[in-house]
């Protein structure tokens, strides 16, 4: 295992920070609240049924902003209307009234940072019936003065984590574009386009993890086969699997993983955060067929495995999470022992959530711009 990345010190506490809806005065609040009411419905008779129901509402609210605070998924009002979105039109609605812009312009109704070393905004929708896979919107952040440049530029996919993940979560979340920002203010990474796939397959509470599911959709051969394709051909790309990159987050870091030790002729950087070397419980989808459930476990074909391709892997944890430790751990001795490049980043005082996953970005996004410059 090599050492560590550098990320400058005004970047890694930005992307450490904790947006307005993660305060824990809000749940606080939300708790206190629920305990007077819960007083006065014990109190009086006349308020009791009001208070108690007002009660309820209040302590399901401090649950639920309790775990905000915890996980980090929801940070500004903006991330909180992108999520209103999803249910359609009345959440749409609701959003837009919600929506603080994240103290950002937008573009392409998602929120960016504004500034010459903001990245740009694109998006579009990629469908592969032929795979079993219905259209999906995938987002693209460009460099800055990409429209231009006239260059081309290496690419980094992002994953989505499983169950209940989305390509926007990269954006809001995981804050792909505020840390993209950052980087490019200190020089600390080279230009580079940085996507965010779809592999819900129209279904996001299934927990796919990327795979090609016997007789449902094909995530592992859409992603290499037909989104890394579309992008190639829509922007200006550096077609070189030295100079691409796939990333991800828990369930989207085993598709990562999985996808790109398949496809080594494809990507010659991988960066997992909060990574697992086992799928779930893919017996049935499998229909119990060993043989193709062990070519999905990395850890059962990883050790030993002859790379056709050199890779370069970095994998980030929080110091909270064994389990995450543990893996990153194994996953880099293993790789290392094959013979491929493999670091390992730990996060103080993180477990496995958005938090970490924000918190540990730039640290991959870095260790991808070294690894481009070096090849």
């Amino acid at each position: 295992m090599t050492t560590d990345v550098v990320v400058p010190a005004d970047v890694a506490r930005y992307c450490r920070a904790t947006g307005p809806l993660e305060s824990p005065l809000i749940w606080l609040g939300f708790a206190a609240a629920a305990l007077v009411l819960a007083g006065l419905a014990v109190r009086s008779r006349r308020a009791r049924r009001r208070a108690g129901i007002a009660a309820v509402c209040c302590a399901l609210l401090a649950g639920l902003t309790g775990l905000n605070t915890y996980v980090g998924y929801i940070r500004t009002g903006h991330d909180l209307a992108v999520l209103l979105d999803r249910g359609g039109a009345p959440g749409r609605a609701l959003g837009r009234l919600l929506d603080d812009g994240g103290g950002s312009s937008a573009a392409g109704g998602r929120a960016v940072p504004a500034g010459q070393s903001a990245p740009l905004l694109d998006s579009f929708d990629l469908a592969d019936p032929a795979d079993g896979i219905p259209s999906g919107r995938t987002y693209v952040l460009l460099p800055p003065g990409y429209a231009n440049s006239g260059r081309s530029y290496p690419v980094v996919y992002l994953v989505h984590g499983y169950p209940f993940g989305s390509a926007q979560d990269w954006l809001t979340a995981g804050d792909a574009p505020g840390a993209l920002d950052r980087l490019y203010r200190d020089a600390a990474i080279p230009p580079m386009i940085v996507v965010s796939v779809d592999l819900t397959a129209g279904q996001p509470e299934r927990d796919w993890e990327g795979l090609d599911v016997p007789g449902g959709p094909r995530l592992e051969t859409y992603l290499a086969g037909v989104v890394v394709p579309a992008v190639d051909s829509r922007y200006r790309t550096i077609r070189d699997r030295a100079d691409r990159a796939l990333g991800g987050m828990s369930g989207g870091a085993f598709a990562a993983l999985n996808t790109g030790l398949h496809h080594t002729g494809e990507f010659g950087v991988l960066l997992l955060t909060l990574p697992y070397d086992t799928p779930g419980d893919i017996r049935a989808e499998f229909h119990g067929d060993r043989a193709a459930i062990e070519r999905n476990t990395p850890r059962d074909y990883l050790p030993g495995m002859a790379f056709p391709d050199p890779v370069a892997v970095f994998l980030a944890a929080g110091s909270h999470d064994g389990g995450d430790l543990d893996r990153a751990r194994h996953l880099a001795g293993q790789l290392t022992a094959d013979g491929q490049r493999a670091v390992v980043h730990v996060e103080p005082g993180l477990s496995h959530t958005w938090r970490t996953a924000r918190a540990t970005l730039p640290y991959l996004l870095v260790f991808a711009g070294d690894t481009f410059r070096a090849g």
